[in-house]
């Protein structure tokens, strides 16, 4: 459990950061419209995912680990960095941008998060499984 705490801290920390560097940079969620740059944050949870598993894969399962076990491991690493980087988002919303940022496309950017998030845990626990649970 140590390791997802770990790893979704840092996933919903970068993702928080993200938030408020793109604020910075004059991108806000006041239109639907995405800029190009705002698709490299797939990548926070991609890396964050690949670098959490393979931690938790060395370090607790004695580096052997099955599909399961890293899908397992991967949605809660997944939850943790969720619960963080969503209150910080109701944090923006309601104290950075009220009364004028768009709850529509912010929440439909969050609804790509998770599937991105989901996404990203299948491919993850595919890459780093390497323990065979045949059924004879």
């Amino acid at each position: 459990m140590k390791n997802a705490l770990i790893w979704g801290f840092v996933i919903g920390l970068l993702s928080a950061a993200w938030l408020f560097i793109t604020h910075a940079l004059g991108y806000d969620t006041y239109n639907d419209k995405t800029a190009p740059f705002e698709y490299l944050s797939i990548l926070i949870p991609v890396i964050g995912l690949l670098l959490g598993i393979k931690s938790y894969r060395d370090n607790e399962c004695k580096g052997q680990m099955g599909f399961l076990e890293a899908l397992i491991q991967s949605f809660k690493i997944l939850l943790f960095g969720g619960i963080l980087a969503v209150f910080v988002a109701i944090a923006y919303i309601n104290y950075i941008q009220p009364n004028g940022g768009n709850f529509m496309a912010f929440s439909g950017r969050m609804f790509g998060a998770l599937l991105v998030g989901l996404l990203s845990a299948l491919g993850v626990s595919l890459v780093w499984a390497n323990k065979s649970n045949k059924i004879d």
